[in-house]
């Protein structure tokens, strides 16, 4: 009861329900953005290379609009070349008189999260990795993540770069929160899938056949084929530093339902933290969203609200106008729970007058609001962003025509209102006297 009375407490309790040793943690539907499970989600935290989701997001924006062609070479500048050679970071080492193509670039970023290969793409799409920076946060702006600063390209502490570091202060590192994180990683997949074909590539041979070929290991240990497989699994990051701890954001397609997941300095159930945590954790959230949710219709097409089927009309041939939904509503419910939504139809208030009435004529399928659905259950519909949760709107139509009523009848009305109106001044009155 206390808990029903305490909402704040019954969030808590719900996010504490799978127990995720992180210090944050998100699940979330790809196709809509619904929140599975969440704790501390706002909480900004150290990302390390999951930075590497939005270095791809604006690597394959540019391939996309013809500002940058994956058989474009780079030519390998000082900096890139100092960061490349220390293999206590994750890296391919580029040649100092080298030159790459930015397809062998990008899988080495993408697969093994090599850093001098990331720089190498920021200096391509922005000419220094200075100005890269600027167009990642610019572009966290635009997609309307809120909790986030970027300081470099790859999510390395700036400590570890070969220099003056492009923003921020020498020990900075780049910070999110798993919601934004979560958001940034919906919108690279459900905009570029293709990012998941080299994301999901177990293992690849960077320059196969030459004297610098270096045997690339996807550090994602969920890919099926690796030590900690997961059916399903195909994406997308995992991150670490001293700072960020053990990080990794998930991807996993089952049945046609895709859930993104994120942790957040990942430990073990002794508290310890280990490379293995991060898996360990991802795969308590994927068990849960695969066994309890599916995805369902909650309203069907051509659905009418109790009550409210039809709208009042004014100077047609009939008096009002039968209202349907046009499509179904579909989300992805908890296993039993479909029930607790409840239809709410919101009419669009600029074609009705004040007295609430549609003006004919009307035309079959014309727009008359929308239909959407709520849980009076706390935390039952939360979502990404205000703008995923038009994902669970749909719109509401005429269901049939109705044509203007000619001068003649429209007089005959209003002569009958206006004796109407009269004979019921008059009986008015006339009850007055008795």
């Amino acid at each position: 009861m206390l808990l029903g009375l305490l909402p704040g407490l019954n969030k808590a309790h719900a996010e504490d329900i799978l127990n995720i040793n992180a210090d944050a943690a998100i699940l979330v539907d790809s196709e809509t953005g619904k929140i599975l499970y969440q704790k501390n989600a706002d909480k900004v935290l150290g990302i390390a290379s999951m930075t590497k989701i939005m270095t791809e997001y604006l690597l394959l924006e540019a391939i996309e609009e013809g500002r940058v062609k994956w058989d474009q070479e780079y030519a390998v500048s000082e900096y890139v070349w100092k960061v490349s050679q220390d293999r206590a970071l994750s890296n391919v080492p580029l040649r100092r008189d080298g030159s790459y193509h930015i397809r062998e670039l990008y899988e080495a970023m993408t697969i093994y999260s090599a850093n001098g290969a990331t720089i190498a793409i920021a200096e391509t799409i922005a000419g220094s990795e200075t100005n890269f920076v600027k167009m990642m946060n610019e572009k966290a702006a635009e997609l309307g993540l809120k909790d986030y600063k970027f300081v470099n390209s790859t999510g390395l502490n700036n400590r570890d770069l070969k220099g003056t570091p492009p923003a921020g202060g020498p020990e900075e590192e780049n910070v999110m929160s798993a919601k934004d994180t979560a958001t940034l990683a919906k919108v690279l997949i459900n905009r570029f899938p293709e990012v998941l074909e080299t994301a999901s590539t177990p293992k690849k041979v960077f320059r196969e056949g030459t004297d610098d070929k270096i045997e690339m290991e996807n550090w994602n240990w969920m890919l099926p084929e690796l030590v900690y497989g997961y059916e399903g699994v195909d994406g997308l990051k995992t991150g670490t530093t001293d700072f960020a701890g053990y990080c990794f954001t998930g991807t996993a397609l089952r049945d046609g339902n895709r859930y993104i997941s994120v942790v957040m300095n990942a430990k073990g159930d002794n508290g310890q933290a280990t490379y293995k945590s991060r898996f360990d954790e991802t795969k308590k959230m994927f068990n849960y969203g695969f066994s309890n949710f599916t995805k369902q219709e909650i309203l069907p097409e051509n659905y009418q609200v109790k009550g409210q089927k039809t709208v009042p009309v004014v100077k047609g041939k009939e008096d009002k106008v039968k209202i349907v939904s046009k499509n179904p509503i579909e989300m992805i419910v908890k296993n039993g729970e479909k029930e607790n939504f409840k239809p709410v139809l919101v009419l669009d208030k600029k074609k009705l007058n004040e007295d609430g009435e549609l003006t004919a004529p009307i035309k079959k399928g014309d727009k008359i609001g929308y239909l959407t659905i709520e849980s009076p259950e706390d935390g039952k519909l939360e979502f990404l962003s205000e703008k995923d949760k038009g994902n669970i709107q749909v719109d509401v139509v005429a269901a049939e025509n109705v044509e203007k009523a000619n001068w003649f009848v429209l007089m005959m009305r209003s002569i009958g209102g206006f004796f109407g109106d009269v004979w019921g001044s008059v009986s008015t009155a006339v009850k007055g006297w008795f």
